[in-house]
């Protein structure tokens, strides 16, 4: 599968795929009405068949929801029965059973085999309207599902998901492994020495946020000048995410360039929050590891994820010696055994180097050292 994304241009006629994505939300909430009720008088769980077939009813007499395709409806009846699986299944792991959401911050309707059409040129037709979308590349493959998407913005992107078309690839081999190791300070040190700083873009637009916040709150409700402080603000934070997305994808393209092999520690991330907040949202390991393995997979390189608990920090990179306890605040420490210096995070990139290749049986874990550059 693949998926391709487009942004319609924006229209006056867009206004209807913004009122279906409302409908959406209403039909969604309804649903949801039903489980509850359904669950509270009888005790048990609303099958998904009755519940499509009971909406389908009721769409005959409400004109509003009509704007939604059939098969949309569905695919909201689906996705509410697949989150109400996945909440029975995990109980005791924090899994949220799915709940009433705002109509305005409905994001999306989904239509599988009808409902659209591709045209000549850039247009798609959409029920019984044209809409003209920025082709940014072609569509090979059978399209599988498409999705209309509304930003906070108000902008409407179209999603296909597609049966991807086996393509050459072309790898690049260099035969080098390298360790990395995270950080507050720098997003990144290898085991071969190079650091990698993070332009930490919410630190640096962290004031125009807190303006354009402030200017939003001043606004009364309802009101028109409400309305454009907040369309600002969300600009706001949208160049945040566009920015850390785009340098997060320069990053994995540059480090899968120079190693066949990444490795990595796995991180708590959930406690990192608790413990740093802000700071950790702003670095967002979780989201720049799943752009550099998707990268990694496209490539056919690796990338290797060695136990949480494996002490790389407080591991002598040259002796093995492991000390009981390693402040956080120490960057350098001696060995007591060899009396080598090591920095906190060149020592845990390399410990976490050589683990990951004796991981994938490249050598003795003792004996395999850090990459060198070329």
């Amino acid at each position: 599968m693949k998926t391709l994304k487009f942004k319609l241009y924006n229209h006056k006629r867009n206004r209807f795929l913004k009122r279906s994505i409302n409908a959406a939300g209403v039909i969604y909430n309804h649903c949801i009405a039903l489980h509850k009720r359904y669950y509270r008088m009888w005790g048990k769980h609303l099958n998904c068949a009755k519940l499509q077939a009971h909406i389908a009813k009721l769409r005959q007499r409400k004109e509003f929801w009509q704007l939604v395709g059939s098969q949309a409806v569905q695919d909201i009846c689906q996705r509410i029965e697949k989150a109400y699986q996945l909440f029975f299944k995990h109980p005791k792991k924090g899994v949220r059973p799915p709940n009433f959401k705002k109509v305005r911050r409905h994001k999306s309707f989904t239509l599988k085999q009808t409902g659209y059409k591709f045209l000549s040129g850039d247009r798609i037709q959409i029920g019984n309207r044209v809409y003209p979308y920025w082709n940014s590349r072609e569509i090979e493959g059978t399209v599988k599902t498409l999705t209309i998407k509304r930003t906070p913005l108000g902008e409407l992107f179209m999603v296909v998901v597609v049966d991807s078309v086996d393509e050459p690839e072309t790898k690049f081999e260099t035969s080098r492994i390298a360790g990395f190791d995270f950080g507050l300070k720098t997003f990144l040190t290898a085991s071969d020495g190079t650091k990698i700083e993070s332009p930490q873009f919410l630190k640096q637009s962290l004031n125009a946020i807190q303006k354009a916040s402030r200017n939003h709150s001043k606004k009364r409700k309802g009101s028109s000048n409400r309305e454009r402080a907040r369309l600002n603000l969300v600009r706001k934070h949208e160049d945040v995410v566009n920015h850390r997305s785009d340098w997060f994808w320069k990053l994995a393209h540059d480090l899968t360039n120079q190693f066949d092999v990444l490795c990595f520690e796995t991180l708590n991330l959930k406690g990192m929050q608790r413990l740093w907040g802000r700071k950790i949202s702003d670095l967002a390991f979780g989201e720049f590891l799943k752009i550099l393995e998707w990268v990694a997979t496209k490539k056919g390189k690796q990338v290797v994820f060695i136990d949480r608990w494996y002490p790389s920090s407080k591991t002598c990179s040259n002796c093995g010696h492991v000390l009981k306890e390693l402040d956080l605040s120490v960057r350098e420490w001696r060995c007591p055994s060899c009396q080598s210096v090591n920095g906190r995070d060149e020592n845990a990139a390399i410990n976490i180097q050589r683990v990951g290749a004796s991981t994938l049986k490249l050598g003795d874990v003792r004996q395999a050292m850090p990459a060198i550059a070329v």
